[in-house]
């Protein structure tokens, strides 16, 4: 699969706006770029039961990113002769905007998924907000000469930024403010997870979902994370060359010449957080991000990212 190449044409990539943005792409994603709903699809035949319905309940009130969709449409096991039961469907946004389908079962074992939140996420989360530009999660594979060979090459990788990177010019110049106080840096960490780790299901559910042949084989998976917990994208360990690492990370550190959420790579991962609260405080201004509808009618346009894999 062709993942980031030497021409990554995106419709309308460059701004619409007469002022130039300078500001990164991964603080751009912090202030501004507010994480899409999880939604979970509930068919049922009759009624729910009350352990299935305070299960919904709880999921409701975890997080006001899950969205919960009833449908009494008959849902059966073994095909058309099977029982009629009650059936939930967890479906997230990924990348290009398409659903994917990351569970399905009862409704009343929701809880078990850790749906709304996590440890992981949670210090995910915490890192961002300190000013962490990137973080690289790593879900480990049951190969631990794998495992500790990715998180090897990370690091490397990371010192070598680190003295490498500039920040753009022109950050508090008109229309590349700043609003949050949270450290503006360019610095990177790496997250693990452990393999069948479960406190955190949901979220390894959802990265092998997206890669589960590379994981079955072995590869742990690597994702890149910014802004409010945005995934640029799921990386089989084999397939992550210094190439790569430094071009995402460059792309990410670089000015945010798109601004429109919805045309740049990524999707969001579920994480409970008030992300204008935390950034802002309770009365502080909060930035808008550029309408989508300010950048429509726009002529594609190439951004120029160096080779990665294909």
């Amino acid at each position: 699969m062709q993942r980031f190449t030497s021409q990554l044409i995106i419709a309308g990539l460059l701004a619409a706006t007469a002022q130039a943005c300078n500001i990164p792409v991964f603080r751009y994603a912090l202030e501004r770029w507010k994480p899409d709903a999880c939604e979970i699809l509930v068919f049922f035949p009759d009624q729910l039961t009350k352990q299935q319905e305070s299960a919904l309940e709880r999921q409701g009130k975890a997080s006001p990113r899950i969205t919960i969709t009833r449908d009494t449409k008959t849902s059966k096991i073994g095909g058309d002769k099977g029982p009629l039961i009650a059936q939930a469907v967890v479906r997230c946004k990924v990348n290009g905007g398409k659903v994917l389908e990351v569970w399905k079962g009862n409704p009343s074992h929701l809880p078990e998924l850790q749906l709304a939140d996590s440890p992981a996420r949670q210090e995910i989360q915490r890192r961002l907000l300190k000013g962490d530009s990137i973080v690289w999660l790593v879900l480990e594979s049951e190969d631990e000469k794998k495992n500790r060979a990715i998180k090897q090459q990370l690091d490397d990788r990371f010192q070598l930024l680190a003295d490498k990177l500039q920040l753009p010019e022109g950050i508090g110049l008109p229309g590349s403010e700043l609003f949050s106080e949270t450290p503006l840096l360019l610095q990177f960490s790496t997250l693990t997870i452990a393999a069948n780790n479960p406190e955190e299901v949901f979220l390894s559910t959802l990265l092998t979902k997206i890669e589960g042949s590379a994981y079955r084989n072995g590869e742990p998976l690597v994702v890149p994370i910014f802004g409010r917990g945005r995934a640029l994208e799921v990386i089989p360990a084999n397939e992550l060359s210094d190439q790569l690492i430094d071009d995402l990370t460059v792309f990410l550190s670089g000015a945010c010449s798109c601004q429109v959420k919805e045309r740049n790579p990524g999707f969001d991962l579920l994480i409970t957080a008030d992300w204008d609260t935390e950034l802002f405080g309770a009365d502080g201004e909060i930035p808008a991000d550029t309408p989508l509808h300010q950048q429509q009618n726009q002529p594609p346009a190439t951004l120029t990212i160096p080779p990665g894999r294909k």
